[in-house]
């Protein structure tokens, strides 16, 4: 009996592409052998010509993986197109801040101060049931030659508002703490993806071989809700996550050993040396033993200078004052400002993306940690805003005076915003992910700048609507990254860090 030929399996097969018969298959065996022989070759005598990148096509474009030398995974690599950005700070305040008390104005708020918000008088979010709408504790005040109005809670980065480029539209996918902060950092709600910085320096490598390429600054109280997904590699190789320490908690593990002298220590790391180097000769394709080395070598240079970058004795007296560093009055906001120190001194060396953290995990019992002001806002935002204020707006006012601004982006954001409301029962505003404000500073947007607007009580975001995609599409091509082609293929996807979504917001850009 012959064989049923499957015309119908045949017929349904993409255009371009055939079954293999036998006869295909070993002719097809034969030319590709000799096909390996000739790269081999090639290779040996170093005729084989190199590329730029892993090209391929996703979506109608030309995605370019950046070609990695595994020996070396830090090394600055090109662009795919002139960047106004060479490096980014990101403030993140865990716990999501509220726009409605610090830079989204809402007159209504004031007129109608204790009324039912209209059609949603018995409307049930996160937290339950919705009590009335109520106004900000705090006073809007024109700030600036700009007249922006902004919340006596951050008079400090009032004064700094011409500087700044106002999002009020952003909107997110989900009104939880953890997988906010994930889909904030990382484009995704779920664990496991990689956040901002890791595709940067993925993409781009760094500046500076002896620092990490890639900080994250926790809070001084702990760390945010989703914890080291905020800045992990994700499915990326692991050498482009996050290296996290602060002013106050030095990198684990890097100190030298008690008993051991410098002598002794750097003996011992050239002895170590030699022996990696030996065994690297024995294989020279083994690019996962390349990579473990080139990340022992980067422990030992960073024991040299990660002590340095982190001693701010050589700050001057005025510095320390400005960022209110020197304030022995409120030990939170020092050990904040000494932080954001630390982040200029970051980007002062090369390092390429620094995620700073304001607000810490539940730390400190109910919202006293961080920006979850659920119970009492006023008394909870009355501790968070002085941390948050002056040394955030000094952070900005040095870089400007140094030049930093001229090639630095700094990005304010938080996970979500909260409801015009507060919760019935409370003194509190529940989570609100429908509408909320980021903002943007330094190299390559329009400053003083106010994009998109919330409705007049700041529910939803109703002019020139944006999600967290496009905000990430716009930092990638701040730094001249196509989003859309940095690409990274895991488990059978082209992933990315706007996902199949996000659009440059154009209208910002200088």
């Amino acid at each position: 009996m012959k064989p049923h030929k499957n015309n119908h399996q045949a017929a349904n097969l993409p255009q371009g592409l055939h079954m293999l018969d036998r006869r295909k298959f070993l002719s097809s065996t034969a030319t590709g052998m000799g096909s390996i022989a000739l790269s081999l070759m090639l290779a040996q005598d170093k005729l084989l010509g190199e590329s730029s990148g892993d090209a391929r096509s996703v979506g109608g474009k030309s995605a370019i993986r950046p070609q990695i030398d595994a020996g070396h995974p830090f090394a600055a690599r090109p662009a795919h197109m002139p960047a106004a950005a060479k490096n980014v700070i990101v403030i993140f305040c865990s716990g999501a801040c509220s726009h409605l008390d610090t830079f989204d104005y809402k007159p209504e708020l004031l007129k109608r101060h204790g009324q039912p918000m209209p059609g949603a008088d018995k409307l049930v979010t996160f937290q339950g049931q919705q009590g009335n709408l109520t106004k900000s504790p705090w006073k809007f005040r024109p700030c600036g030659q700009s007249g922006k109005m902004i919340s006596d809670l951050v008079p400090h980065l009032g004064e700094m508002a011409d500087d700044i480029c106002f999002l009020h539209s952003i909107t997110g996918k989900t009104n939880t703490h953890g997988p906010g902060e994930n889909y904030m950092s990382t484009g995704f709600t779920l664990d496991g993806y990689p956040s901002m910085g890791a595709w940067a320096t993925y993409a781009l490598g760094s500046e500076n071989q002896n620092l990490p390429a890639y900080v994250a600054i926790p809070d001084p109280r702990g760390t945010p809700q989703a914890s080291v997904n905020n800045w992990g590699p994700g499915f990326l190789p692991a050498a482009y996550q996050g290296t996290d320490f602060n002013a106050n908690n030095p990198i684990r593990n890097l100190k030298r050993p008690a008993g051991i002298n410098a002598k002794t220590d750097t003996a011992t790391r050239n002895f170590l040396n030699d022996l990696n180097q030996r065994h690297l000769e024995q294989f020279p394709g083994d690019t996962e033993l390349a990579a473990r080395i080139s990340s022992y070598e980067l422990a030992a240079r960073m024991q040299m200078t990660v002590p340095e970058v982190s001693d701010l004795s050589t700050e001057s007296a005025e510095t320390l004052k400005m960022y209110g560093a020197d304030d022995a009055q409120n030990t939170l906001k020092a050990a904040y400002a000494r932080n954001c120190i630390l982040a200029r001194r970051l980007v002062e060396q090369g390092v390429r993306f620094v995620q700073l953290f304001n607000g810490a995990y539940q730390t400190g019992g109910e919202g006293v940690s961080n920006w979850d002001g659920h119970k009492s806002l006023e008394s909870q935002y009355s501790v968070h805003g002085p941390v948050l204020d002056q040394p955030t707006a000094a952070l900005l006012k040095d870089m400007k005076q140094r030049g930093l601004l001229e090639d630095t982006l700094v990005v304010w954001c938080t996970e979500f915003g909260r409801m015009p409301t507060f919760q019935l029962g409370a003194s509190g505003r529940d989570h609100n992910p429908d509408g909320f404000t980021c903002w943007l500073a330094g190299a390559g947007v329009k400053a003083p700048f106010t994009f998109g607007a919330t409705d007049e009580f700041g529910h939803k975001a109703l002019e020139n609507v944006v999600d967290v995609h496009d905000f990430h599409a716009t930092i990638l091509h701040l730094l001249g990254l196509d989003h859309e082609r940095l690409t990274y293929y895991y488990n059978g996807l082209e992933r990315r860090l706007t996902d199949v979504h996000g659009n440059v917001i154009q209208e910002i850009l200088a």
